[in-house]
């Protein structure tokens, strides 16, 4: 993935979330990385590197 993340960003993960979701909103952009997930809401925070490692890609940009 490349480096260019923002707030408001969607990106689709490479693992489905247990309630049935890919996609996520990066709420949070630094050292660690906040994911919002847009079918349930669940939030997490994830370190840069793990973040890189289990996105497959950016869905939409922030406008």
């Amino acid at each position: 993935m490349d480096v260019d993340l923002a707030e408001g960003d969607v990106v689709r993960m490479k693992r489905q979330h247990p309630c049935g979701g890919w996609e996520w909103r990066i709420y949070r952009v630094g050292a660690d990385i906040g994911i919002e997930c847009l079918t349930c809401g669940r939030r997490v925070l994830l370190e840069r590197r793990k973040f890189e490692s289990r996105v497959k890609g950016r869905a939409r940009h922030a406008d």
